[in-house]
Order: C-alpha cells, then structure tokens, then sequence
C-alpha cells in the first residue's frame, strides 16, 4: 500500500508540494537560488483541518484536463510525464497517498486556464473501489463548476479514526505548523501565504551572524549529473554564540535550530541535523555536542529535473549515496570543523569572546556574500591560574568580633574569611 510508509504530516506536505510546483511553474519555472528575487506574494495555499474534514485549496494555476488523464488520476507514472522544471516532486502523488491516508470519501476539483476557465472534478469513493473485484486505478474525471481563481480544492471526508484524532489535536497542528515554518521557509520568504484554520503560518526568518570577526562562508558550483546539471550552493556559520555551558538545557530551544540543512530545489528536506547523514560522527568529525551550538549550515542542490537532486524517494531526506551529495560534504566539514575549533579555543579565552560576538549584527541568507571558508576569531588563551576553596568551623560570635574589628558589623562571613586570609598572606609571605 503507498501509505505504509508515510505520515499524515507527509501526506499534507506533499499536497503542499504540489501546490507549491504550480505556483513555482506560473512563475516560469526558473531555479530557486539565494540571489532569485522570486515574488510569490501572489499566490496562497489554505489548509482547514478539523475532525471531520480535511481541505487544501490554492491559486496556484490547477491541474490540466491533460495532465489530469495523462497521470495525476492514474495510478503508475508514465516516462516522467508530470514532472515540471525545478520541481519538488511529481503532481498526483500527494493526492493518491491522501486518499488512502486521510479518508474514504474524496473530491477533487480543478480550475485552469485554456482559452478562459475550464474546470473538472474528481469524486472518489474508495470504499467502493476497494469492494471492487478488477480495481480500475483510473478514476473518472466529471465536469465541474470554476472555482474563483485558478487552481486545486481537494476535500477529504469520512476520515479515518486516526486522521480524525490527529486533526483534532492541538499538538497534532501546532507540529505541522512549525513544520510548514522550517521546510518552506524559502517560499515563505519569498511572500507565498500558507495558512493552517484561517491563521497565516509565519515562515522561519533564517539569519547569519556577521561581525568585524564573524562572516559566513558562502560558495556556489555546477555539477554534471547524468546528462544534466545540479547547482549546489553552500553557506555556514554563526547564527548565535555558543551557549555559556555544554551542558545540554532542556529549556535552549536553540538547540532545535542548530546543525546541518539540506535544500532541494527550494524545499528544506533535512532539518537541524546532527546526525551522519549531514557527516557528525563519521571519519574526520566529531559528533555533535551542546557545546557546537550556535552554527548552522545550508546546502542547496537546484536541478532541472528532480531526478538529478539527492533525495530519498519520500522527499523526507537526503540520499547519502548520491554523488552529488558526496561531493559537497568535504566542504561542509572544514565549515564544520572550524566552528568546533572556535569554541573549543573560546573556553579558554570567554572575555574576548564574548566582546567579539556582542559585536555582531543578523543578516538574511540571501545577504551573505560570497567567501570560500567560514571566519572565525583567533583567540588568545588566557592563563588559568588554578583556585583553591578554603573551608573551616569557628563559633559566630568569633566571626561577628573580628568583623567589628574590621570595622563593618555587616560584613559576611565570606567577606570576613577573605579579608582576614589577605591580612594573614600579607604579613607572613609579604606582598606580590
């Protein structure tokens, strides 16, 4: 079944997808890169979730009657048909996992331009398709009225038990919308309007920390790929100073933001890793630890066809196998093993540390010029001298006499331990 493996968190992100392709193609269906000044503030994507329906609507462009009969309502893709320039994925296969996903009871409509408004819907039972003996995996197409401005509504109702219980939840959509926030945080820069139940999702604002000792590495290179190319674009650094200690702190929701992003085509699919699918752990570099907190880096693989980019078959993450993918890594390391080199010689130099990143200013991706390493401070170790605690039991009344005798009543019992160890070093070992 193709739901086996996917979420019901996938499921809306794929329609998303599918949306966001539309938009991208009206748009010309040019490459995402961080010097596109795209504008998608044309362009909205509504989502309304409750226990009894689901629903995504857009303005996006729709589905064609062609592209509709040719593979979007057929089940089994036809030699790439469907697969737009600088897409995310392929339209149609969002729609087939939502209707075994989510529910039984499904409609599809579809408004597009073709000599003015055209429109068509798709109903689709799918506990009488699965009653049938010779399941047809084409669904019919039925004419239908225009929608206000071209683009898809699909409608999912008669949920199952779990969609319905997730929809409900609270948890369920706070989750997708910050989801929505992260993975589509280039789009939404770029003014497309996602909203979950009427209330926009505000896209994660990602910045870079620049200083006249900080400055993010930025490069950018073409592959050849099987026939074709794949740009590859690249940038690290600080996006905030290493925390004060490496201990982990459950309350640092920094820590969820931290690590490696891989882009593909436009759309986070790795997020915040920290694991070796980004290269922590592997030959050469560390695993990650609290104490590297405060970097992030961006790889941005933009291809023509999706087929080229370096993802897994769930869009959900990165093939480690890919060529192209293994290529990049060797300069996400030296980004990487930079940054863990600054904060290991900032333990032992904090003061100046501490200057020279109170001393920096945020900067959008998009304004970070282009530098072949990441640069980072050489810092200075300060000699540690080592300390001693002093420890000892006399009566208070003891203690309160000697602080009169130093002429401050109020003085505490550490101060009057101090003053009168000074006193003591002073006249036996003499000043230093």
């Amino acid at each position: 079944m193709i739901t086996r493996d996917i979420t019901l968190e996938d499921c809306i992100l794929d329609l998303i997808d599918n949306s966001v392709d539309g938009a991208w193609q009206l748009l010309g269906g040019a490459p995402m890169s961080l010097d596109d000044n795209s504008d998608l503030s044309n362009y909205c994507i509504r989502i309304s979730l409750s226990e009894d329906q689901f629903e995504i609507r857009d303005n996006c462009g729709g589905i064609t009657l062609d592209e509709a009969s040719e593979y979007a309502f057929t089940f089994g893709r036809k030699d790439e048909v469907g697969e737009e320039d600088y897409s995310i994925g392929v339209y149609g296969i969002g729609m087939k996992r939502a209707i075994f996903k989510m529910g039984s009871e499904i409609q599809i409509t579809s408004t597009y331009k073709d000599n003015g408004k055209k429109s068509f819907k798709v109903p689709i039972d799918v506990n009488n398709w699965l009653a049938k003996e010779d399941r047809n995996w084409d669904f019919d197409l039925e004419s239908a009225d225009n929608l206000t401005e071209p683009g898809v509504r699909i409608v999912v109702n008669k949920l199952n038990e779990d969609t319905s219980s997730s929809f409900s939840s609270p948890a369920f959509i706070q989750n997708l919308r910050r989801t929505i926030s992260r993975d589509y945080a280039l789009h939404l820069a770029r003014g497309l309007v996602v909203s979950i139940n009427n209330e926009p999702v505000v896209g994660w604002q990602i910045r870079m920390l620049l200083g006249d000792a900080f400055a993010p590495m930025r490069q950018d290179y073409v592959e050849i790929v099987d026939g074709g190319s794949v740009r590859v674009e690249m940038l690290a650094g600080m996006a905030a100073a290493p925390p004060e200690s490496s201990e982990p702190d459950v309350d640092d929701r920094r820590e969820d933001r931290n690590g490696w992003y891989v882009v593909c085509n436009g759309r986070i699919v790795v997020a915040a890793d920290k694991t070796s699918i980004t290269g922590w752990g592997t030959d050469g570099w560390p695993q990650w630890h609290p104490q590297y907190s405060g970097f992030i880096g961006l790889v941005m693989f933009t291809a023509q066809a999706a087929k080229l980019l370096p993802l897994t078959t769930t869009k959900r993450s990165v093939d480690s196998s890919s060529g192209v993918y293994r290529k990049a890594k060797p300069a996400m390391r030296e980004a990487s093993k930079a940054w863990i080199a600054y904060t290991n010689e900032r333990k032992q130099a904090l003061p100046e540390a501490r200057r020279l990143e109170a001393h920096t200013q945020p900067i959008s991706i998009r304004e970070v010029t282009r530098r072949e390493s990441v640069s980072l401070p050489s810092l200075i170790a300060r000699p540690v001298i080592p300390m001693a605690n002093i420890s000892y039991t006399v009566s208070r009344d003891r203690v309160r006499l000697l602080a009169q005798a130093y002429g401050n009543i109020n003085f505490s019992y550490k101060d009057v331990g101090v003053r009168s160890f000074e006193d003591a070093y002073s006249e036996l070992v003499g000043d230093e």
